[in-house]
């Protein structure tokens, strides 16, 4: 089982710092949710952590090593991202694109390694992603896509898995039926990171919050404890009430403008 962990990193593009001196750990074997409005750094975290970008400066570590000290197959058996609306330029089958998972592990992929093959049947099994084998991946909505690359970093079967909006473009049934997914991960070992639009999400599914504002981490701990009123009030400008879902007992959270945010009566009807 392995913890991933940031030590002072620190990512600037275009003369402009995006990740200013952060430190966060995700702790092993957890669903570890980084939230933070649009524009906060999650994704550009999320790939420096991922080591798919060398921070300018800092490190990132995994069970206390270097990732960027790894060669980049090493890297890859190491930690897999599925990035918001991930795809591939290839004209390719899906179970071909699904097939590129296990590059790190048997060099090229090729359809007559049956212990391949067998992997990315599984993986896209566990996806719901089986009756695409043959589709051109190019014709995919945007849910399936999503679904197919997480398949992707299923078969590269790596102790971290780090996710990019993992529910965007999905209805309900499969948001949930993803994040239990992720859940179910967690429970055999694997340190899963995903970045999350929907705090209500967030709260329910995540054991350990990272909350990410102007490139900085400004909170972090297990969810129960972090996604509190004040905490979304100082971060969203909203104003939260933290609820108990009265079937999971999971904490739900529902949000309203303040009274004076952008003119608005706090009554949805207008009415003061």
């Amino acid at each position: 089982m392995t913890a991933l962990e940031a030590r002072r990193v620190v990512v600037r593009a275009g003369g402009r710092i995006l990740i200013d001196g952060v430190d966060c750990t995700a702790p092993t074997g957890t669903l570890t949710a980084l939230v933070g409005p649009n524009g906060a750094g999650k994704s550009t975290l999320l790939r420096a952590l991922a080591a798919i970008d060398r921070p300018e400066s800092g490190r990132v570590e995994a069970d206390g090593s270097d990732l960027f000290a790894l060669r980049r197959r090493e890297r890859a058996k190491l930690a897999a991202l599925v990035e918001q609306d991930a795809g591939t330029d290839l004209d390719s089958t899906v179970f071909d694109v699904v097939g590129l998972g296990r590059v790190p592990h048997e060099g090229l992929f090729g359809t007559e390694d049956q212990r391949g093959r067998d992997i990315v049947h599984e993986a896209m099994a566990t996806t719901g992603t089986t009756g695409f084998e043959h589709r051109d991946f190019s014709t995919l909505s945007g849910g399936e896509r999503q679904r197919v690359m997480l398949a992707k970093a299923l078969a590269q079967q790596t102790p971290l898995l780090l996710l990019d909006e993992p529910t965007n473009h999905l209805d309900i049934a499969a948001q949930l039926a993803t994040l239990q997914l992720l859940r179910g991960l967690t429970a055999s070992g694997t340190t899963v990171i995903a970045a999350l639009h929907d705090l209500t999400l967030a709260a329910a599914w995540a054991q350990h919050v990272i909350v990410v504002a102007d490139g900085q981490v400004v909170a972090a701990g297990p969810s129960t404890d972090v996604l509190t009123a004040s905490l979304v009030r100082s971060v969203y400008g909203v104003d939260t009430t933290v609820l108990t879902h009265p079937v999971t007992g999971a904490p739900v959270l529902a949000f309203s403008l303040p009274e004076h945010s952008l003119g608005l009566s706090a009554d949805p009807k207008g009415n003061r």
